[in-house]
């Protein structure tokens, strides 16, 4: 029977996707990059590992043609690699560069997971600021797309960083802050490895801390307001996010993590390494799949969710993506869409996407909703004021046709959002027009003369910014 922690974590997380397999040591010429999704193959022209900053300006220096960077390989859209490039794998550029505990800051290389650097720092009952709510991902990773996880209150990674440093195209080593190439530094957040190399980020760290889950059902439309008056104002709340489940996605079940001195029920600081999880694995299949799997979701979720267990931080926060990873992915794929919704637009918008989500029949896990303030730092910022994010975890077949028709409603999704004055985030399936991702993003056209301006030759690239910024071979730009 699966137990209450591994079912919580299967059905009601969002930031969800299967760890990457290992890299062979020695790589073929005209390797194949692919991503999570396992929908994105391209075929680069070589792949690189490099071990440091040095080796990094070497590789630039050697290769004359385009260049593409890659991490953990969460992203879903072919954000990490373009046909020809040379391929900077960086996950083993994954040092602990400099820690000062009486600081609280470290300095890590950019291919460091945040797991990585929970084992450094739990001993010193400090943890990581601001992550996503796994473990796996690379930190450079979480640069190029701001990641943002379950935080109150901390909105983007941008908060939390100190400093970036950047090889430029030309093997130059860039260091960046607020005040030293401040906008380099404002647009390299989220900037999909459009601009250079991030090597190293120096990070904030916080205090760990033993935390209690609380879990409430609160009517959708009293939601804003209870965010408002029960968690955003409780400085005790550290976590917190809501799950909508479908059929109906009217019914958020509100679940907070709050400081607390209560015994603990759960003696693990992190979260235990290279765990079987064939049991989350056979749950997921099964609400999936199976007739009935709603109502299964919720009888389920009734028992256990209602619960609440007490642990430390770094465990909550140290959860492995292997748990979310199918058993196969050769039929179908587990994926993501996430929308950034002003407060005043969080009801309409969240009507219009259960409509949307029905009448296209999608095959709807939950849609795990969190909370940013605005951010003002980032140059193509997906919270231009204070947002409600809605992150859709569905499932579809692997097909050309399936993905078609994915893409279909996620323009109706993205439309939806557009509409409701909300942007939706990057990091997935390029499923938007050109014409909607400029009104999504305006800011790309200022994105773009910087690029012009450090990569004149557009050295950096992938399927994002060949698509969105420039189309090889077109003259075209925004």
């Amino acid at each position: 029977m699966l137990s209450r922690r591994r079912f919580v974590q299967t059905l009601a997380a969002a930031a969800l996707s299967p760890r990457p397999s290992k890299a062979a040591a020695a790589t073929p010429p005209g390797v194949v990059i692919n991503d999570v999704s396992r929908l994105n193959p391209i075929r680069v022209s070589e792949e690189k590992r490099p071990r440091s900053t040095e080796e990094v300006q070497t590789a630039l220096r050697l290769w004359p043609g385009p260049v593409s960077v890659g991490g953990g390989r969460f992203s879903m859209g072919g954000q990490i690699a373009a046909p020809r490039s040379m391929h900077l794998d960086m996950r083993r550029m994954n040092a602990v560069v400099a820690f000062d505990a009486s600081k609280r800051t470290i300095r890590v290389q950019a291919g460091a997971r945040w797991r990585d650097i929970q084992d450094v720092v739990d001993p010193y009952d400090l943890a990581v600021k601001t992550m996503q709510s796994y473990s796996n991902f690379t930190v450079g990773g979480s640069v190029s797309v701001n990641c943002h996880g379950r935080y109150v209150g901390h909105g983007p990674l941008i908060n939390s960083v100190r400093g970036v440093q950047l090889v430029t195209a030309t093997s130059e080593v860039l260091e960046l802050t607020r005040s030293q190439n401040p906008e380099l530094f404002h647009a390299v957040f989220g900037g999909y490895g459009g601009l250079g190399v991030v090597t190293e980020v120096e990070l904030e760290l916080d205090d760990n801390s033993r935390l209690e889950r609380v879990v409430q059902d609160v009517p959708l439309e009293a939601y804003p307001a209870f965010f408002a008056e029960r968690v955003l104002s409780n400085p005790r709340v550290i976590f917190h996010n809501a799950d909508l489940t479908p059929p109906a996605f009217s019914a958020p079940r509100s679940i907070s993590w709050m400081t607390t001195d209560k015994v603990l029920t759960e003696p693990q600081r992190l979260t235990p390494r290279n765990l079987d999880y064939t049991l989350e694995k056979n749950a997921i299949w099964a609400v999936t799949e199976l007739p009935g799997g709603n109502r299964l979701r919720e009888t389920l979720a009734d028992r256990l969710l209602g619960k609440r267990a007490v642990v430390w931080r770094n465990f909550e926060a140290s959860l492995d993506t292997a748990s979310l990873e199918p058993r196969t992915r050769a039929i179908s794929t587990y994926l993501l869409q996430e929308y950034f919704i002003p407060a005043e637009a969080f009801l309409p918008f969240a009507r219009d996407m259960a409509r949307i989500l029905s009448l296209h029949g999608v095959n709807a896990l939950n849609v795990s909703i969190r909370h940013s303030p605005a951010d003002p730092e980032t140059l193509l910022t997906w919270a231009p004021t204070a947002v409600f994010s809605f992150v859709l975890y569905y499932k579809q077949r692997t097909s050309d046709r399936a993905s078609a028709v994915t893409r279909a409603w996620t323009r109706e999704l993205i439309e939806a959002a557009l509409h409701h004055g909300g942007r939706y985030y990057l990091p997935y399936r390029l499923d938007a027009t050109t014409e909607q991702f400029v009104r999504a993003y305006p800011e790309a056209r200022t994105f773009m003369t910087l690029k012009a301006r450090i990569d004149p030759d557009r050295r950096f690239r992938n399927r994002l910014w060949d698509k969105y910024l420039l189309p090889p071979g077109t003259g075209r730009s925004l």
